[in-house]
């Protein structure tokens, strides 16, 4: 075997991948059009662009947003719900938000139609004990009568449980019986977690996009077998682990944001290896904006997301905010006469006005490229043609700059000073406003707009360093590579915590702990080292948000617990509430197997050489001048190079632009680490 690796990214507008040598540092990077009729296509032609034959991979990693854009294109399958008499409509009734804070309107479409969600008699209390026996006649009845409505995938969803799942247990017995295309989402194998309406939603999410992922999953896994293929195919979860293909199929809820958490994974973990392990990271492909922000090189996790208005999914994930904001965004002027950029994308197909693929509605990419910042001609996958600049100039000044009264250049301007504010405002929702100081961090940039955008974007928000990886716009297939497989556990119990044994606490960690190390020996993928992480949810008696905490076991110890919420408490509130009742919500295990570390300076280049020549110069537009800009090659700078702005780098995934009195320089891991120092 070769010990090649592949990473693969499909985003809304490109397929990125990474092929890897771990043994040599060997590497190639390729860059293909998404398929969005069917991605398996374009991954296939990617890893078919390698250099060695597809049976020659010893791993093939995936990270796919078919589950995400599935629930917010609402392009699922057709599901049923079969819960509790009286609670058909928990998933309906949710939390009682609102779409917009301080707006009175909006509205709301469940995953699952009410005609297809049926009741049957069964019930048990908060603590798990029956008060009705489940009615295994009408739980056959309602699966009978979900399959004559054309329901391609059940949920099971009865109320307690998470304490208790005795009912559901039961119920999917019955299912799998009668259920003809097995796709049975039970929400107490999905979620052991209190809250019915959340446990629905994320076992709804689950059953929502299950048909549509196992079917996409079990095809390209055939293509790469056909090509010769011989390994399992893993797939990134929205965690930032792995898991198998064939797991992935079972529970596709936790495949929801794979891609952007594959990207924040690899910016830990350069930053790290480059001395940043405060970084806010940026990602911005062609379709959207994602940011995260990392801490002791570590990517912020969130116990719950919500896909869209009143969809909550609460499985652990990696925490990133996204907006619809890319190189692919439209521009256009609204019935007010206000510019407009995004989040409509034109995509990979058409694309941008200057890909040449039919384009009409100018975006980002065609402002970039008509104030001089980047070429297309060096774009991967996009074929040059003469009259690129001037059909995005003529498009940019039909839509934009003639309703506004602007002159073509000022319009392209315009149009990328509302997608900056736009980025500037998410990168502020999850810094400012949840009590982190920009100036603290280093902007990890990456995607293949992203350095395009960074150094202005950094001096807008006070950051003093810009991180550029060495492959941007395949970072995240990066991530795909150097993520680890991992597993997440949680049970509810839901008492006051001097309640609790200790001796079963330890008893559930345990149960869990086996169950993951079962499940990382069963999916045959080589590790180093298996990682246990056990952690509890605490809250004080009558609160409802709680604090997770790391606890030991065996030797689950109430006296510890206490100490180590009451300090989480006073970091966040500056207050110790002595005399207050901790309550234990749930206790979660995490399973990682470690996977071989990837030494990242093997994709940088070692000796130092002298400041190379530029390959070319052009006039970009800064600030109201036109400057001439010197272009360096990205594949010649060496360690210890260093460029003063103005200037672009360019490289087949992404231009970086490097602003007027901004310096960078390549640090030993290939990075250009650039000072963005104040404007003049």
């Amino acid at each position: 075997m070769s010990g090649w690796q592949a990473g693969v990214d499909v985003g809304g507008t490109n397929t990125d991948l990474l092929f890897l040598d771990p043994e040599t540092g060997r590497y190639q990077v390729s860059k293909v059009a998404t398929t969005t009729a069917d991605q398996s296509l374009a991954v296939l032609e990617g890893l078919q662009t390698g250099g060695m034959p597809v049976a020659e991979l010893e791993a093939v990693v995936h990270g796919t947003t078919i589950a995400t854009n599935a629930v917010l294109e609402r392009k699922g399958a057709r599901c049923g719900l079969i819960t509790t008499r009286g609670f058909r409509d928990v998933l309906e009734l949710g939390r009682r938000t609102r779409p917009n804070n301080y707006g009175m309107t909006g509205s709301f479409e469940p995953l699952i139609d009410r005609e297809l969600r049926l009741e049957v008699s069964e019930r048990l209390d908060a603590r798990g004990r029956v008060v009705l026996p489940l009615d295994e006649t009408e739980v056959r009845s309602a699966l009978e009568r979900l399959e004559s409505l054309g329901a391609e995938a059940v949920v099971i969803h009865f109320l307690h449980a998470y304490a208790n799942p005795i009912h559901e247990e039961r119920a999917t017995e019955i299912a799998r019986e009668i259920w003809k295309s097995g796709f049975i989402s039970t929400s107490s194998e999905i979620l052991r977690e209190v809250r019915e309406f959340e446990r629905g939603s994320t076992a709804a999410v689950n059953a929502y996009v299950q048909p549509i992922l196992a079917a996409y999953l079990e095809r390209i896994s055939q293509r790469l077998k056909d090509a010769g293929f011989l390994h399992q195919l893993l797939v990134m979860q929205g965690n930032g682990g792995t898991l198998t293909a064939q797991a992935a199929a079972r529970q596709p809820v936790q495949t929801v944001m794979s891609g952007p958490a594959a990207g924040a994974v690899a910016a830990a973990n350069i930053g790290q290896q480059a001395g940043f392990e405060n970084l806010i990271a940026c990602d911005m492909g062609g379709t959207s904006f994602d940011v995260s922000v990392i801490i002791g090189s570590t990517p912020a996790l969130s116990s719950e997301k919500d896909l869209a208005y009143g969809i909550p999914v609460r499985v652990p994930m990696v925490d990133i905010h996204t907006i619809g904001a890319g190189g692919g965004s439209i521009a256009r002027v609204d019935s007010a006469g206000l510019l407009r950029v995004g989040p409509e994308s034109a995509g990979a197909q058409p694309g941008p006005v200057c890909y040449g693929r039919g384009g009409l509605q100018p975006t980002v990419t065609d402002a970039n490229l008509v104030l001089g910042r980047i070429d297309v001609a060096g774009f991967a996958g996009v074929g040059q043609h003469p009259d690129s600049r001037k059909q995005a100039a003529a498009a940019i000044d039909e839509t934009v700059g003639q309703p506004l009264g602007l002159n073509t250049v000022d319009a392209a301007a315009a149009i990328l000073a509302i997608s900056s504010n736009q980025l500037a405002s998410a990168i502020r929702l999850v810094s400012i406003e949840k009590g982190h100081d920009p100036r603290d961090f280093a902007l990890f940039a990456f995607g293949g707009a992203g350095p395009l955008h960074a150094v202005g974007l950094a001096r807008e928000l006070g950051i003093p360093r810009v991180l550029v990886p060495r492959f941007p716009g395949i970072t995240s297939a990066l991530g795909c590579l150097i993520s680890d497989l991992r597993h997440d556990y949680v049970e509810t119990l839901w008492r006051p915590l001097a309640m609790v044994d200790p001796e079963s606490a330890d008893r559930i960690f345990r149960k869990h702990a086996e169950q993951g190390r079962q499940t990382i020996i069963d999916e045959s993928v080589p590790t180093e080292s298996i990682d246990i992480i056990h952690e509890a949810d605490l809250m004080y008696q009558g609160q409802s948000h709680v604090f997770r905490v790391r606890v030991q076991s065996p030797g689950f110890s109430e006296r510890d617990v206490v100490a180590a919420f009451s300090e989480r408490y006073r970091e966040r509130f500056d207050i110790v509430l002595e005399d207050m009742t901790p309550v234990l919500a749930s206790l979660r295990t995490t399973v990682i197997g470690h996977r071989p570390d990837l030494v990242l300076k093997r994709l940088g280049k070692g000796e130092e050489v002298p400041l190379p020549s530029p390959v070319s110069s052009r006039p970009v537009f800064f600030a109201g001048a036109w400057i001439d800009t010197p272009v360096y090659d990205r594949d010649v700078l060496i360690q210890g190079t260093s460029l003063e702005g103005p200037a672009i780098v360019q490289q087949a995934d992404t231009t970086c632009l490097i602003d007027p009195g901004a310096r960078t320089t390549v640090d030993p891991d290939g990075n250009l680490i650039i000072e963005t120092q104040p404007d003049p």
